[in-house]
Order: structure tokens, then sequence, then C-alpha cells
């Protein structure tokens, strides 16, 4: 009845070579597409064609040479150098005291009859970190660490081919990749790195079972076209900040996180949220003095004024913690009078900032937090990349025979009234004769 696929010769990689059926991805972005089927189609010829129309340059090797990642580490400058172990040692602490769960004791749900769980990491994962307007060497410590925390056997990290560095990334992202132990590490940048991640490359880069990471619009749409071969952490859009202020917040402060994450991005979205007129004016004036004297300008200008960016006038901190959480903020700070309070309230945020003195830029780097947050609203139902991003929940069920004999007539019943009398009989079967 059922065909016969004996693999007993082969010694891997097995996905295509298993029983599935067709897959048709129904809406096409037109744009990545024939990136992505160029790579499956040609592989590594096709990574160097895209290398060089859209990076400007074609590395000598895309897997960059061990030698090269270890070079970047002792070249770092020792205070970033040491700035990157904080923000490693904060963030794997994290990682492994909040976000890692133990598999709890399995429920005894009668005598012979229980059901267990069990976390297991995925085998494999590519992260993407991005080296367009800025060179993101954090998102390495953020897509790494809690992969390694989860336990992921084989980490693979692309980010795109530099020309001032000789076709390689920044040396920043290598030294961190060293830093962390990863050494599997391509010099593959844009959609073309989402599809080497999920189709593979014979002879380069064997395919992932999740890609994780931010990246631009190209890169988002190249998740979208592989979701379902590959999971993905999310579909990530430009980056964006709310923050609830009221009288008691510091306008230089307010001004100045608003700025930080326009300089992302020029569709970066910026938006205060205050009961208080003058607070407002004050933090308008902020920006006016602050903003010319950014390197940025022109990019925070344009995300500023953009139709994205706003400030949100509201009655009161009640009306503002609505707003908030229809908004659902990728980072949501609350510089108000009784901060805590305030954030205690809110349901939807990527993450919440308490306080004057924690500043989106901290969590970017080293609050031990992730960074790797949900956009455009997603934050009303899901959550950052963690651990648990990295780990799959699987029941483990074991009834004996007296178990299962003691609810069979149950099932049995069920199964028929859904006209599914060969799942009844598969209980049947099992009754003594």
């Amino acid at each position: 009845m059922l065909r016969v696929l004996d693999l007993t010769g082969l010694d891997g990689p097995y996905r295509d070579h298993l029983p599935r059926g067709s897959f048709d991805v129904e809406a096409a972005v037109h744009v990545v597409q024939p990136i992505v089927a160029g790579v499956a189609q040609r592989g590594e010829a096709a990574l160097r064609e895209y290398s060089e129309r859209f990076d400007g340059v074609v590395p000598e090797s895309l897997r960059v040479p061990a030698a090269d990642l270890a070079r970047a580490a002792e070249e770092l400058d020792p205070e970033l150098a040491a700035a990157f172990a904080e923000a490693i040692r904060r963030r794997r602490q994290v990682a492994e005291e909040l976000e890692r769960d133990a598999a709890p004791a399995p429920a005894i749900l009668a005598d012979g009859a229980r059901v267990g769980l069990r976390n297991i990491p995925v085998d494999r994962v590519g992260l993407y970190v991005p080296g367009g307007l800025a060179p993101l060497a954090s998102s390495v410590i953020m897509n790494v660490v809690p992969a390694q925390v989860a336990g992921v056997r084989s980490i693979a990290v692309a980010s795109p081919p530099q020309r001032e560095f000789g076709g390689l990334p920044h040396p920043n992202i290598l030294a961190l990749c060293h830093l962390l132990g990863v050494e599997e590490v391509f010099a593959v940048g844009g959609a073309q790195a989402i599809a080497m991640f999920a189709h593979g490359v014979p002879g380069l880069c064997e395919p992932v079972s999740l890609i994780t990471g931010p990246g631009n619009i190209y890169v988002v749409a190249a998740k979208r076209l592989v979701r379902g071969l590959v999971g993905i952490d999310s579909e990530a859009g430009p980056t964006e900040i709310a923050i609830i202020a009221d009288d008691s917040a510091t306008p230089a402060y307010v001004a100045a996180d608003l700025i930080s994450q326009a300089e992302h991005d020029p569709l970066a979205a910026s938006v205060l949220i205050t009961d208080s007129v003058s607070l407002a004016e004050a933090v308008q004036q902020e920006l006016q003095r602050q903003v010319p004297a950014t390197k940025h300008v022109e990019r925070i200008t344009t995300a500023l004024t953009g139709q994205q960016s706003a400030v949100v006038l509201v009655r009161d901190v009640d009306q503002a913690v609505a707003v908030a959480d229809a908004y659902a903020a990728e980072h949501l700070e609350i510089q108000t009078v009784n901060a805590e309070a305030v954030a205690n309230r809110i349901r939807n945020a990527g993450a919440i900032f308490v306080g004057d003195h924690s500043p989106v830029s901290l969590g970017d780097y080293s609050a031990g937090s992730t960074h790797v947050l949900p956009t455009a609203g997603c934050a009303c139902h899901s959550s950052g990349l963690t651990v648990r991003s990295f780990i799959k929940t699987v029941h483990v069920i074991g009834y004996t025979a007296d178990a299962l004999l003691a609810i069979a007539d149950g099932v049995e019943r069920f199964a028929l009234a859904e006209d599914l009398p060969g799942h009844a009989q598969a209980i049947t079967v099992r009754r003594p004769r």
C-alpha cells in the first residue's frame, strides 16, 4: 500500500529524499522570487552573480575563512572587545536564567497513562546579520547566544560582503562570530542569503531548519517566500519606538530616544504619546536642536517627518496605555511618574523600557534582553527572539495496555462520531481477544 523509500545508503542531507506533498507559494514576491529560484537552481554561481549585482563585490570565498574571523577578533579595539564580551555575558545570563525552561515532570492522567513534554532544539539554524545602512554586529549576539543556550547543534551566519573590507562582512561581525565560536560564516547578503539557507548550496552550505534575523524588505520578502520550507522568526519591518511620557519626563531624553530609532532607517517610526502639551512642545524644540548635530541628519529627518512618526496627544495616562496597546510598538519606553506601575499595565509591546534611564539603545546592545522584536503591530500576537524561538515542544505519550483499555470505549465512539472508523479500529485491534 505504502511506497518504500530506502535511505539506508544515504548519509544525508535527507530532506529532498523524504515524502512530501507539493507546495505552491500562492503569493510570490516578484522581486525576490527569481533570486530564490536562481540560488536553488544554480547554487554558488547564482550567489556570486547576485553578490556582484547587489553588493558590488564578489568575495574570493563565500564562506569566510577561520583565519579572517580570528584576525578580526585579534584586531578589535580592546575597549570595544570588552564591550562585546560584556554584552555577550549579559545576553547569555538572561537566556540561561529566564528563557530556557526545563521539561516539566510528565502528567499522570490515570494509572499507566502519562503525557510528558520534551523541549528539543532545532538541528540547524541560519542567522542573518544586516550590513546595509548600519552593520548590525549586535545582531550576532542577539541571534547566536539564545541559539547556543537552546542547544542548537549547527549554526551558520550570513552577512553581506563589503567592498571596503575586501569582500568580507564587517570586521566587527566577524570578530563577534569568532568570540562566540561560530565558524560557519558566509559573505552572502540579501534575498540570496535567505535562499542559500533555505535550499542549501551543494559543497558550500547545507540547508537549515530555521532562519532568523532582521533585514531589509527584500530579506523579509525572501523569508516569506521560503516560509514553510523552513521556519522563520518573523517578517520584521522597519524599526519603531513609542514613548509614553508625561510632564515629569526630561525633554532632552525623549528627543534623543526618538532620534536613536530614526537613525536606523528613513522608514523608521518614532512616536511620542503624551498628555502634556508643554512636554510635546519642549521635545519638538529639542529635536530642532539635536537633529542637526547628528551624523545621519538626512536619514533622521526623513524618518521623523514621515507619516509613520508623530506626537500623539492623549487625555491622560489611561488613554496613553490604551493607545500604546493599540500601537503595539516594537520598543515602548515609559517615562512617567510611577513608570513601573504604568509599564505593568501594558499588554502589547515587543520590549518595555521602564524609567528615564532605560533607553532603547541599552536594549540594542547590553541590557541582556533581546533586540530582535516584532514590528508593525505584531507585538499584539508575537514575541521577540529568545531561547524558546529555537526550541520545539514535543509531547511524549505513553499508555499501558490496561490504561488504553480503560479509555478505549470513549476513543472509539469519538472516532466513529467523526466518521473515521479507521481511527476506531486502531483502538479496537488492541483489545484483548
